[in-house]
């Protein structure tokens, strides 16, 4: 049976058309109890940021403004990952201490001077995130003190970045913007010792390799 194609209809495009965008929207409140890809920024709907190793810390600190994003994936001339570089960094004591350590002016610090290169980076696993909760999220980012954690997966036999964990986007949703939390306070026995309202299992957290980061669909 031969089928018979016919023309789709079509009009002309609107003056005010805009153009849509991967979007990665997350909700606006959550619980200890959401599903954990609730708080994941998803790089396979959201395109990531990115600055290379020999951009100045000017030149991506004018990227993350421009993009409304506190970080950039710091991506190699084989477009694998090298490492992260912040806001934090680009503020914070580092920038100075290479300045005094090679004499060198504050326009001329590169971003592989400050990043946090790939061999000190951490990860979660998709498939741990995927049956996971926002609980376990928090409690592994407190676990290791950390402010960030990225989400891999594996695809052709190569790790790739696939997700982000932000414990200030977490906080966030949970509803504390200006402080942590109750619950985040140090107890008194300990500095590293937390209250939770329920204790959570931590993820297996592995090393990252020099992977890439996955196109958006």
């Amino acid at each position: 049976m031969t089928l018979t194609y016919t023309r789709l209809p079509a009009r002309n495009l609107d003056k005010s058309a805009g153009l849509l965008r991967p979007a990665c929207i997350l909700p606006e409140r959550v619980e200890l109890d959401n599903p954990a890809l609730d708080v994941m920024t998803d790089f396979r709907r959201l395109t990531a940021f990115i600055a290379t190793p020999g951009d100045t810390i000017k030149q991506a600190e004018e990227r993350m403004i421009r993009r409304k994003v506190r970080l950039l994936f710091v991506m190699d001339s084989q477009d694998r990952v090298a490492g992260l570089v912040t806001r934090t960094d680009i503020h914070g004591e580092k920038p100075m201490q290479v300045v005094q350590s090679r004499g060198i002016r504050r326009d001329e610090v590169l971003v592989a001077d400050i990043m946090t290169p790939v061999e000190r980076l951490e990860a979660v696993d998709y498939d741990d995130i995927a049956h996971a909760r926002v609980g376990h999220v928090l409690e592994t980012l407190k676990a290791r003190g950390r402010q960030h954690a990225l989400v891999i997966e594996h695809t052709g036999g190569r790790q790739m970045v696939r997700g982000l964990l932000s414990l200030s986007q977490l906080c966030k949703q949970l509803g504390s913007t200006s402080k942590p939390p109750k619950w985040l306070i140090p107890s008194s026995r300990s500095s590293s010792t937390w209250r939770t309202p329920e204790s959570s299992a931590h993820f297996r957290l592995l090393q990252v390799e020099a992977g890439g980061l996955p196109s958006t669909r």
